[in-house]
């Protein structure tokens, strides 16, 4: 995370996450090398706002869109200043709405980012109080923590409030992206409201399993069974037949491949070769060979004169 300055404009570069990353649900999240970037800057009033890419439509809900009001809210958050008379607002998305890549967590993380940058105490606003408002907004830690902090994380709650572990990581991973959306509230009320003991401890197994695989690099195949999961996957397949049937044909076939987030992107540990299948899934979804991001929200300054 980047610690705030004062300026007039600042440009935050937000990544796009994968959470839970099969077993590690509502805990484990990766930050991806696919960001979008968004300016902010402070004016003498009135609010502007500009969109190029994912969510061109949502520039219409002014003080409603989701940047703007988690700006406000850091703001108020740190204190000590009015808010600013104007702002504006100028996003350029890459990362797929509604696909389980964390659009939501990268605009409240950029919101969050840019207050602290341009607040005059912003530098009061520490690393934790971040990573405590970011999950008020967004409900649970796993998203919002890569973004904030890049690598893989590891999220949980504790008497003190949501906290993370951070782990270098140096990985390939490939997503598939199809044309559909849906939304994190409906895939998360197709989730049953208790599991088997049996299921649970398997989960607990496989996810303590798929941080010594991906950190120690100790093989496609371990790495196969680390991402096998028991908790969501199956439950929400209902809602991405397509995304389900995507995950078992890459699994069969050997290749380490969950839902991403509460999908219905397909994530796979690697980059394809010729006998991957899915590589030529046809019309409906964007294949995109990505790293591991080892940054998280990134700040520096903007001249708003370079408009």
């Amino acid at each position: 995370m980047t610690d705030g300055f004062e300026t007039a404009g600042v440009t935050v570069e937000v990544p796009a996450t994968s959470a839970n990353l099969g077993p590690g649900f509502d805990s484990l999240g990766l930050a991806l090398s696919l960001f979008d970037e968004v300016s902010v800057e402070l004016t003498d009033g009135g609010l502007e706002i500009e969109i190029r890419g994912e969510g061109e439509e949502l520039a219409a809900l002014g003080e409603r869109h989701l940047i703007v009001r988690v700006f406000r809210r850091a703001w108020e958050r740190v204190g000590g200043a009015p808010q600013p008379a104007g702002l504006r607002l100028s996003c350029v998305n890459r990362i797929p709405h509604s696909r389980g890549l964390g659009s939501s967590s990268a605009a409240i993380v950029a919101g969050i980012t840019a207050a602290r940058a341009l607040h005059p105490e912003g530098k009061s606003f520490s690393d934790a109080g971040a990573l405590r408002l970011a999950t008020e907004i967004e409900g649970h830690p796993d998203n919002v923590a890569p973004c904030l902090a890049g690598g893989l994380t590891v999220a949980w709650s504790g008497q003190d409030g949501p906290r993370l572990v951070r782990l270098d990581l140096d990985h390939q991973v490939t997503v598939f992206v199809p044309e559909h959306r849906l939304a994190t509230e409906q895939a998360r009320g197709l989730l049953p409201e208790t599991v088997s003991h049996h299921d649970a401890a398997a989960n607990s197994g496989r996810a303590a399993l798929l941080i010594a695989a991906l950190t120690s690099k100790l093989g496609y195949d371990v790495l196969l069974d680390a991402t096998e999961d028991r908790l969501h996957q199956a439950y929400r397949a209902p809602a991405m037949p397509g995304s389900a049937a995507l995950v078992a044909r890459l699994r069969q076939a050997g290749v380490p491949a969950v839902i991403s987030g509460a999908g219905p992107t397909v994530l796979a540990f690697g980059w394809p070769s010729p006998d991957w299948p899915g590589v030529d899934t046809g019309n409906g979804w964007h294949i995109h060979q990505l790293n591991v991001s080892p940054f998280g929200a990134r700040v520096q300054p903007r001249d708003p004169r370079t408009r």
